[in-house]
């Protein structure tokens, strides 16, 4: 990006006109992800009901800089915003540090002109930006090999027969889009509810099926029974999984390995150089379990503006003011927790 920190920027608010250009100017940028893209804007909207400003910074007619800012707002967490909350990252892309600071500017304003208490800003990189800083996450990648052969090799014997293992039951694997939404949500809800974590509706994961030629789908069978599946979306050269879950009954068969090797293959297939495994807690379960794949952390840098006399907010599951709720909450019926869960976890960035 180039840098010119004195032109004269504006900013404005995105418009459907403008979508396209948005979209061009984050797939030219070198630390775009799928979060950044124009099509999160009506998709928040429309799944979860939040309020959006995605700002935009120009130079003449020229975008130079774009942050999507989604506004949060209930009764129980509060008022305050996320750049881009129920996805791993976000934050600000701009042509250079100049342009940077007039949109986080910008976001402060708009922040503090309807009460909010914080603003959150998911980075990938450390910015030269005078706010707190969260250094707890860590996104895991995978440099992916040519062939599924080398991916084989690399990952060690042992790993490979944690793979074989579940392999001797004869489950059945399947790679789809939409035809595998009902049978993914239900292993998804059930393993939430497990973990004592409200759920998503059904209808998020069908809305980014529609809106994401990348999006897929993994489900494994075993006893004809959903009972492994893997959310996927792709954007350039990575390949991302931002929900996979796992019912308990198959822990023993070690089904959640069989379903990782099954959706790296499919990485290798359909051509993509890294894979994403998402965020984790530094040396936590989920920390350790990627990093035995050979996936590698990278830190993440997230930055909050808050309000005078405001501290870090903690919508965080290890909060010990959750312990209570998340006991309730994983014994309730399933069918309860898919009713309620949604407008929960609506509310959770």
């Amino acid at each position: 990006m180039s840098d010119q920190p004195n032109m004269d920027i504006q900013i404005s608010q995105l418009v459907p006109a403008d979508e396209a250009e948005w979209n061009r100017y984050v797939d030219a940028h070198p630390l775009a992800t799928a979060a950044h893209r124009a099509e999160w804007k009506k998709l928040i909207k429309r799944v979860f009901g939040k309020q959006s400003f995605y700002l935009m910074a120009r130079s003449g007619s020229e975008i130079v800089g774009v942050l999507p800012l989604i506004h949060m707002r209930s009764l129980l967490f509060g008022n305050f915003f996320v750049s881009v909350p129920y996805l791993n990252y976000g934050g600000v892309l701009a042509n250079n540090s100049a342009i940077e600071a007039k949109l986080l500017d910008e976001a402060a304003r708009i922040a503090e002109s309807v009460g909010a208490t914080s603003v959150e800003y998911r980075e990938q990189v450390q910015k030269p930006i005078d706010m707190p800083c969260r250094l707890d996450k860590v996104a895991m990648l995978l440099q992916l090999p040519e062939t599924e052969e080398q991916l084989a090799k690399q990952l060690g014997s042992k790993l490979r027969s944690q793979i074989k293992r579940p392999q001797r039951e004869n489950p059945q694997v399947s790679i789809g889009r939409g035809e595998l939404v009902t049978d993914f949500y239900e292993v998804f809800s059930r393993n939430m509810r497990d973990l004592g974590t409200p759920v998503y509706s059904k209808n998020l994961f069908r809305e980014v099926l529609e809106t994401f030629p990348s999006a897929y789908i993994i489900v494994i069978y075993w006893q004809g029974k959903p009972v492994a599946t893997a959310f996927l979306l792709g954007y350039r050269n990575t390949l991302e999984i931002p929900w996979a879950s796992t019912v308990q009954e198959v822990n023993h068969l070690s089904m959640n390995m069989l379903l990782y090797w099954e959706v790296l293959r499919s990485a290798i297939t359909k051509g993509y150089k890294e894979f994403d495994f998402g965020r984790s807690t530094k040396d936590a379960g989920t920390y350790r379990f990627k990093k035995q794949w050979g996936a590698e952390p990278k830190q993440l840098y997230w930055y909050s503006w808050l309000k005078a006399g405001e501290s870090l907010p903690e919508l965080k599951p290890d909060n010990p003011k959750f312990d209570l709720a998340i006991r309730i909450w994983k014994k309730l019926p399933l069918l309860l927790t898919k009713i309620f869960g949604p407008t929960l976890v609506r509310n959770l960035p």
